[in-house]
């Protein structure tokens, strides 16, 4: 093949990602209302496993939630739905990152707790299937990615709001080789993609009276797609004058967040897909890491929350699985709590999470034989919820 044919084929290629980027589009634009849970009876909460440590340590956080939501699952409020069949290995016999059936239970959910999956990588005996993750936020418009990251101690109180559907990772299996000397992959931002993330960061500040948003971009040198995210905040902003807002480079703000004459002056933050992911495992390390922090993933119909950490394949195959870590995925039911209207609850377990994980520890995790297991750990969590004391305990550590 000579280069004006290897050109045409790259322009063809191109082609087909901007006639689906133009359908998606027409797609945002078409749902225009949250849902609203007080409406639904009952809420159907999806549970989905994943693949490595993920059934386990998902089994313990759905434990904890059928024990706080026992009374609403008996007045017919809420119900779950085990939805089997993300597993690498299902994935790779259907050839898809979420096989159609699969799918199909999903969005017969109004939330979903979800345990990590495994996405393959060179040299690994798997296709190269999309990331289900990255999947999921597109089949269901998943397209806010909310991280929060509480050290009362250091001050540190922030939330993050990340692109989910576009950027980098939107178009990250479609790139091109164009030839052996060439590859080129692609990235994506679109005004109401843009508008409606950093709309939700805007708007959480207001409601929250935090008055502060921060946005992320690196848009003195990638001058289109985060000049035009760094270009509609600017827009969005005008719709809220109540609330104070500035902008950093990715490069400098991942600098400042170890700064502690400055970090603590940061709240709400909005970043693209790519840099979102970067800084917020960088802020989960304040907090105990990336196996304490909880992940939501938002759209106008569907939600989603997660542990932000992997599958952790090896400690299945060296039979410690049993001994993972259930707090980040145990925090994502708690801000799925949240996000159905049950503030109390969460609010609890969020302080159980606190006592147990930083503060009391009468046990603790080691990922092995010589710590507890994550069972062992889960049933520690909801004795201190049925603590009467439970929020006096809390504010007794926090001061």
């Amino acid at each position: 093949m000579n280069q004006k044919q290897m050109i045409e084929r790259a322009k063809e290629h191109l082609g087909k990602i901007l006639e689906e980027q133009f359908t998606r589009i027409e797609k945002m634009k078409e749902i225009q209302d949250f849902i609203d849970y007080d409406t639904l009876s009952p809420i159907v909460i999806g549970i989905v496993g994943g693949d490595g440590i993920g059934p386990f340590i998902t089994a313990e956080a759905q434990k904890i939630l059928e024990f706080l939501l026992q009374d609403e699952v008996k007045k017919g409020k809420a119900a779950f739905r085990i939805i089997d069949g993300l597993t690498i290995e299902n994935r790779a016999k259907h050839g898809k990152a979420i096989p159609d059936d699969v799918l199909k239970e999903l969005k017969q959910c109004h939330v979903i707790l979800k345990g990590p999956t495994t996405t393959p990588r060179a040299g690994d005996p798997w296709p190269n299937i999309e990331s289900a993750n990255v999947a999921m936020r597109k089949e269901l418009d998943l397209f806010a990615n909310v991280r929060p990251v509480k050290v009362p101690e250091q001050g540190i109180d922030w939330i993050f709001f990340r692109e989910n559907t576009e950027g980098a990772y939107a178009l990250g299996s479609d790139g091109i080789h164009v030839n052996d000397d060439l590859a080129l992959d692609f990235t994506v931002t679109t005004q109401e993609g843009s508008y409606r993330i950093i709309k939700a960061a805007f708007d959480y500040a207001s409601k929250n009276k935090i008055n502060k948003v921060t946005v992320v971009t690196k848009a003195n040198v990638v001058k289109t797609t985060d000049g035009k995210f760094l270009d509609v905040a600017k827009q969005v902003s005008e719709e809220y004058p109540d609330v104070e807002w500035d902008d950093w480079y990715i490069d400098i703000m991942t600098a400042k967040l170890v700064d502690e004459k400055r970090r603590t002056g940061f709240k709400v933050m909005v970043l693209p897909n790519l840099y979102g992911d970067i800084l917020t495992d960088e802020a989960a390390e304040f907090q105990g890491g990336v196996g304490t922090a909880g992940s939501a993933n938002v759209g106008k119909r569907y939600a989603m929350f997660e542990a932000i950490h992997g599958s952790a394949p090896r400690m299945v195959d060296e039979g410690r699985a049993q001994y993972a870590d259930p707090s980040s995925i145990i925090r994502a039911a708690g801000m799925l709590l949240d996000h159905i209207g049950y503030q109390d609850k969460a609010k609890s377990l969020q302080m159980a999470l606190d006592i147990c994980g930083q503060y009391e520890k009468k046990i603790e995790l080691t990922g092995r034989s010589n710590g507890a297991t994550g069972a062992e750990y889960a049933e520690y969590i909801m004795n201190t919820l049925s603590d009467p004391q439970l929020e006096q305990k809390w504010n007794s550590y926090v001061k």
